[in-house]
Protein backbone atom coordinates (compact mmCIF):
# COMPACT_ATOMS: atom_id res chain seq x y z
CA UNK A 1 0.00 0.00 0.00
CA UNK A 2 1.25 3.45 -0.83
CA UNK A 3 2.12 5.83 1.67
CA UNK A 4 0.03 8.79 2.37
CA UNK A 5 1.82 12.06 1.60
CA UNK A 6 2.55 14.60 4.17
CA UNK A 7 1.08 17.96 4.19
CA UNK A 8 2.72 20.99 5.69
CA UNK A 9 0.10 23.33 6.91
CA UNK A 10 1.52 27.07 7.20
CA UNK A 11 0.18 29.32 9.45
CA UNK A 12 1.48 32.93 9.70
CA UNK A 13 0.53 34.91 13.40
CA UNK A 14 0.59 38.31 15.01
CA UNK A 15 -1.14 38.29 18.56
CA UNK A 16 -3.51 35.75 17.85
CA UNK A 17 -4.34 33.95 20.60
CA UNK A 18 -8.13 34.78 20.42
CA UNK A 19 -8.52 32.20 16.94
CA UNK A 20 -5.05 30.60 16.93
CA UNK A 21 -6.10 27.09 19.52
CA UNK A 22 -9.41 26.44 17.64
CA UNK A 23 -7.57 26.98 13.74
CA UNK A 24 -5.18 24.29 15.61
CA UNK A 25 -7.42 21.99 17.14
CA UNK A 26 -9.24 22.06 13.35
CA UNK A 27 -5.91 20.89 11.69
CA UNK A 28 -5.44 18.41 14.57
CA UNK A 29 -9.32 17.54 14.05
CA UNK A 30 -8.58 16.47 10.02
CA UNK A 31 -9.82 13.07 8.73
CA UNK A 32 -6.40 12.81 7.10
CA UNK A 33 -3.62 12.13 9.42
CA UNK A 34 -0.06 13.41 7.90
CA UNK A 35 0.06 16.59 8.85
CA UNK A 36 2.91 19.17 9.83
CA UNK A 37 2.65 22.23 11.22
CA UNK A 38 4.21 25.34 10.96
CA UNK A 39 3.38 28.28 12.47
CA UNK A 40 5.73 31.25 11.51
CA UNK A 41 5.64 33.98 14.37
CA UNK A 42 5.86 37.98 13.57
CA UNK A 43 7.07 38.44 17.88
CA UNK A 44 3.30 38.39 18.93
CA UNK A 45 3.35 39.91 21.98
CA UNK A 46 0.45 37.80 23.52
CA UNK A 47 0.08 34.30 24.56
CA UNK A 48 0.09 32.98 20.41
CA UNK A 49 3.45 31.10 20.99
CA UNK A 50 2.60 29.17 24.36
CA UNK A 51 -0.70 28.40 22.73
CA UNK A 52 1.38 26.77 19.31
CA UNK A 53 3.49 25.05 21.87
CA UNK A 54 0.62 23.36 23.74
CA UNK A 55 -0.48 21.91 20.53
CA UNK A 56 3.33 20.80 20.14
CA UNK A 57 3.83 22.84 16.97
CA UNK A 58 7.42 24.47 16.95
CA UNK A 59 7.45 28.41 16.21
CA UNK A 60 9.85 29.80 14.57
CA UNK A 61 10.11 33.62 15.00
CA UNK A 62 10.20 36.07 11.97
CA UNK A 63 9.63 39.93 11.30
CA UNK A 64 8.01 40.79 8.40
CA UNK A 65 4.46 40.98 6.09
CA UNK A 66 2.38 38.02 5.68
CA UNK A 67 3.28 37.06 2.47
CA UNK A 68 7.13 36.54 3.22
CA UNK A 69 5.92 34.63 6.35
CA UNK A 70 3.89 32.21 4.15
CA UNK A 71 7.70 31.83 2.04
CA UNK A 72 9.65 31.14 5.29
CA UNK A 73 7.03 28.11 6.59
CA UNK A 74 6.75 27.09 2.67
CA UNK A 75 10.45 26.76 2.96
CA UNK A 76 10.94 25.14 5.85
CA UNK A 77 8.00 22.42 5.31
CA UNK A 78 9.22 19.07 4.38
CA UNK A 79 5.73 17.97 3.25
CA UNK A 80 4.91 16.88 -0.54
CA UNK A 81 2.07 19.56 -0.35
CA UNK A 82 1.78 22.77 1.54
CA UNK A 83 -1.45 24.05 3.11
CA UNK A 84 -1.32 28.12 3.92
CA UNK A 85 -4.40 28.83 6.86
CA UNK A 86 -4.71 32.08 8.25
CA UNK A 87 -4.65 32.18 12.06
CA UNK A 88 -8.50 33.28 12.52
CA UNK A 89 -9.51 30.37 10.21
CA UNK A 90 -10.80 26.60 10.66
CA UNK A 91 -10.89 23.27 8.77
CA UNK A 92 -13.70 21.73 8.50
CA UNK A 93 -12.52 17.71 8.66
CA UNK A 94 -11.96 16.73 5.39
CA UNK A 95 -10.24 19.66 3.71
CA UNK A 96 -6.96 18.23 4.06
CA UNK A 97 -8.11 14.81 2.65
CA UNK A 98 -9.98 16.06 -0.60
CA UNK A 99 -7.68 18.43 -1.41
CA UNK A 100 -5.09 15.45 -1.24
CA UNK A 101 -7.53 13.27 -2.88
CA UNK A 102 -7.76 16.01 -5.56
CA UNK A 103 -3.63 16.42 -6.04
CA UNK A 104 -3.24 13.00 -6.52
CA UNK A 105 -5.92 13.06 -9.79
CA UNK A 106 -3.77 15.48 -11.54
CA UNK A 107 -4.39 19.16 -9.97
CA UNK A 108 -1.63 20.87 -9.01
CA UNK A 109 -3.17 23.36 -7.07
CA UNK A 110 -6.73 22.93 -5.09
CA UNK A 111 -9.01 26.39 -4.16
CA UNK A 112 -10.91 25.79 -0.60
CA UNK A 113 -13.92 27.76 -0.61
CA UNK A 114 -14.93 29.86 2.33
CA UNK A 115 -17.74 30.85 4.98
CA UNK A 116 -17.33 34.35 6.81
CA UNK A 117 -18.66 33.55 10.00
CA UNK A 118 -19.08 36.45 13.18
CA UNK A 119 -21.40 38.44 15.16
CA UNK A 120 -23.06 41.69 14.42
CA UNK A 121 -24.32 43.26 11.33
CA UNK A 122 -21.16 43.76 9.47
CA UNK A 123 -20.46 40.45 9.98
CA UNK A 124 -23.55 39.52 8.64
CA UNK A 125 -23.10 41.29 5.79
CA UNK A 126 -19.73 39.93 5.05
CA UNK A 127 -21.08 36.39 5.13
CA UNK A 128 -23.29 37.25 2.41
CA UNK A 129 -20.32 38.92 -0.05
CA UNK A 130 -18.14 35.64 0.89
CA UNK A 131 -21.47 33.13 -0.19
CA UNK A 132 -21.68 35.07 -3.59
CA UNK A 133 -17.74 33.88 -4.19
CA UNK A 134 -17.96 30.69 -3.83
CA UNK A 135 -17.42 28.93 -7.24
CA UNK A 136 -15.97 32.33 -8.55
CA UNK A 137 -12.13 31.61 -9.77
CA UNK A 138 -11.96 35.29 -10.10
CA UNK A 139 -12.42 35.85 -6.84
CA UNK A 140 -11.18 32.66 -5.01
CA UNK A 141 -7.69 31.41 -4.92
CA UNK A 142 -5.86 28.06 -4.33
CA UNK A 143 -4.30 27.96 -0.70
CA UNK A 144 -3.30 24.21 -0.78
CA UNK A 145 -0.64 23.22 -3.44
CA UNK A 146 2.13 21.14 -4.04
CA UNK A 147 5.41 21.64 -2.70
CA UNK A 148 7.23 21.01 -6.14
CA UNK A 149 4.89 23.84 -8.22
CA UNK A 150 4.69 26.22 -5.07
CA UNK A 151 8.50 26.60 -5.98
CA UNK A 152 8.49 26.51 -9.27
CA UNK A 153 6.27 29.75 -8.80
CA UNK A 154 8.87 30.80 -6.61
CA UNK A 155 5.54 31.49 -3.52
CA UNK A 156 3.74 34.49 -3.02
CA UNK A 157 4.68 38.37 -4.12
CA UNK A 158 6.68 39.84 -1.19
CA UNK A 159 5.84 43.00 -2.55
CA UNK A 160 2.50 42.77 -2.33
CA UNK A 161 0.00 43.18 1.22
CA UNK A 162 -2.72 43.31 -0.99
CA UNK A 163 -3.74 40.11 -3.57
CA UNK A 164 -0.80 38.03 -2.80
CA UNK A 165 -3.28 34.61 -2.57
CA UNK A 166 -4.83 36.25 -6.32
CA UNK A 167 -1.76 36.98 -7.46
CA UNK A 168 -0.22 33.21 -6.58
CA UNK A 169 -3.06 31.54 -8.06
CA UNK A 170 -2.89 33.61 -11.64
CA UNK A 171 0.69 33.01 -12.04
CA UNK A 172 -0.34 29.20 -11.18
CA UNK A 173 -2.73 29.33 -14.04
CA UNK A 174 -1.16 31.07 -16.83
CA UNK A 175 2.12 28.65 -16.12
CA UNK A 176 0.14 26.21 -17.35
CA UNK A 177 -0.79 24.51 -14.40
CA UNK A 178 -4.28 22.66 -13.37
CA UNK A 179 -6.18 24.15 -10.25
CA UNK A 180 -8.81 22.67 -8.71
CA UNK A 181 -11.32 23.22 -6.03
CA UNK A 182 -12.80 21.14 -2.93
CA UNK A 183 -16.60 20.63 -1.77
CA UNK A 184 -15.43 21.11 1.95
CA UNK A 185 -14.63 24.68 3.10
CA UNK A 186 -12.62 26.49 5.28
CA UNK A 187 -14.62 28.87 8.07
CA UNK A 188 -13.07 32.45 8.22
CA UNK A 189 -13.78 33.77 11.50
CA UNK A 190 -14.07 37.35 11.49
CA UNK A 191 -15.47 37.37 15.34
CA UNK A 192 -17.08 40.62 16.02
CA UNK A 193 -17.04 43.13 12.60
CA UNK A 194 -16.97 46.85 12.83
CA UNK A 195 -16.18 49.28 10.34
CA UNK A 196 -13.54 51.48 12.26
CA UNK A 197 -11.29 47.82 12.86
CA UNK A 198 -11.67 46.48 9.30
CA UNK A 199 -11.58 49.54 7.16
CA UNK A 200 -7.67 50.67 7.97
CA UNK A 201 -7.27 47.50 6.45
CA UNK A 202 -7.82 48.34 3.07
CA UNK A 203 -5.90 51.52 3.26
CA UNK A 204 -2.45 49.66 4.10
CA UNK A 205 -4.04 47.27 1.37
CA UNK A 206 -4.10 50.09 -1.30
CA UNK A 207 -0.45 50.80 -0.75
CA UNK A 208 0.30 48.06 -3.29
CA UNK A 209 -2.83 48.22 -4.95
CA UNK A 210 -1.25 49.52 -8.63
CA UNK A 211 1.50 47.00 -8.01
CA UNK A 212 -1.04 44.53 -8.72
CA UNK A 213 -3.17 46.37 -11.11
CA UNK A 214 0.22 46.12 -13.11
CA UNK A 215 0.80 42.56 -12.88
CA UNK A 216 -2.67 41.54 -13.86
CA UNK A 217 -4.48 44.44 -15.66
CA UNK A 218 -6.82 41.70 -16.97
CA UNK A 219 -7.81 40.27 -13.91
CA UNK A 220 -8.58 43.56 -11.99
CA UNK A 221 -10.98 44.82 -14.57
CA UNK A 222 -12.81 41.71 -12.56
CA UNK A 223 -11.58 41.89 -9.25
CA UNK A 224 -11.73 45.59 -8.44
CA UNK A 225 -14.81 46.65 -9.32
CA UNK A 226 -17.61 47.41 -6.73
CA UNK A 227 -20.50 45.41 -8.68
CA UNK A 228 -18.62 42.01 -9.03
CA UNK A 229 -19.93 40.06 -11.68
CA UNK A 230 -20.26 37.47 -8.77
CA UNK A 231 -22.74 39.62 -7.13
CA UNK A 232 -25.02 39.95 -10.37
CA UNK A 233 -24.88 36.19 -11.03
CA UNK A 234 -26.31 35.47 -7.41
CA UNK A 235 -28.59 38.63 -7.28
CA UNK A 236 -31.08 36.29 -6.48
CA UNK A 237 -29.11 35.98 -2.97
CA UNK A 238 -29.04 39.71 -2.44
CA UNK A 239 -32.45 40.35 -3.39
CA UNK A 240 -33.48 37.41 -0.63
CA UNK A 241 -31.65 39.59 2.15
CA UNK A 242 -31.70 43.71 0.80
CA UNK A 243 -30.52 44.89 4.43
CA UNK A 244 -27.52 42.66 4.53
CA UNK A 245 -27.26 43.47 0.68
CA UNK A 246 -27.27 47.33 1.11
CA UNK A 247 -25.12 46.76 3.93
CA UNK A 248 -22.73 44.71 1.73
CA UNK A 249 -22.39 47.45 -0.76
CA UNK A 250 -22.20 50.16 1.36
CA UNK A 251 -18.80 48.34 3.43
CA UNK A 252 -17.65 47.46 -0.16
CA UNK A 253 -18.03 50.96 -1.52
CA UNK A 254 -16.02 52.50 2.04
CA UNK A 255 -13.39 49.46 1.76
CA UNK A 256 -12.76 50.74 -1.67
CA UNK A 257 -12.26 54.27 -1.07
CA UNK A 258 -9.57 53.50 1.70
CA UNK A 259 -7.71 50.88 -1.00
CA UNK A 260 -8.01 54.18 -3.16
CA UNK A 261 -6.63 56.65 -0.60
CA UNK A 262 -4.16 53.84 0.08
CA UNK A 263 -2.91 53.78 -3.55
CA UNK A 264 -2.51 57.42 -3.51
CA UNK A 265 0.13 57.42 -0.49
CA UNK A 266 1.93 54.17 -1.76
CA UNK A 267 6.25 53.51 -1.07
Amino acid sequence: MKDSPLVSVVVPTFNSERFLEDCLRSVNGQTFGDIEVIVVDNYSTDKTREIAEKFGVSVVLFRGIRSRARNVGAGLAEGEFVLSVDSDMELTPNVVSECVAKAENGFDAVIIPELSVGEGFWADCKALEKVCYIGDDSIEAARFFKRSVFETITGYDEGLVFGEDWDLNQRIRKAGFRIGRTNVFIRHIEGRMSLHKTLPKKYLYGKTLKYYQQKHPFETKQQLVLIRPAFVKNWRKLAEDPIHALGMFLMKTCEFALGWLGSKCEK
